[in-house]
């Protein structure tokens, strides 16, 4: 289990406070957390939105920086499960080569 300073915390469940049409599962990605860890943060922080059906919110086009953040974190986890496959697959065929 991976502690985190209680300043990254607070840091992470600041984006869901202040967007109201950001979800937890949406800040969780951008932050590369898990999505329960960031709902236990906000539960911990008494974080409260309005329940029942959302309000529509004019949704804001992001910016080029924040769209190539996104598109970049993405190849990142990508990649990172590639490179998991291929270190399990390497295990896999180095087990199976020994007499």
């Amino acid at each position: 289990m991976k502690n985190y300073p209680p300043q990254f915390k607070a840091d992470a469940v600041a984006p869901y406070e202040s967007r109201p049409e950001a979800t937890i599962r949406q800040v969780a990605a951008d932050l590369g957390i898990n999505p329960e860890t960031l709902r236990n943060w906000v539960r911990a922080a008494g974080a409260s939105r309005p329940r029942g059906r959302r309000t529509e919110v004019a949704a804001e086009l992001p910016t080029p920086l924040e769209a190539e953040n996104a598109a970049l974190r993405k190849k990142v986890r990508e990649l990172e499960e590639e490179r998991e496959i291929l270190r399990k697959a390497a295990k896999y065929f180095a087990g199976e080569t020994r007499w």
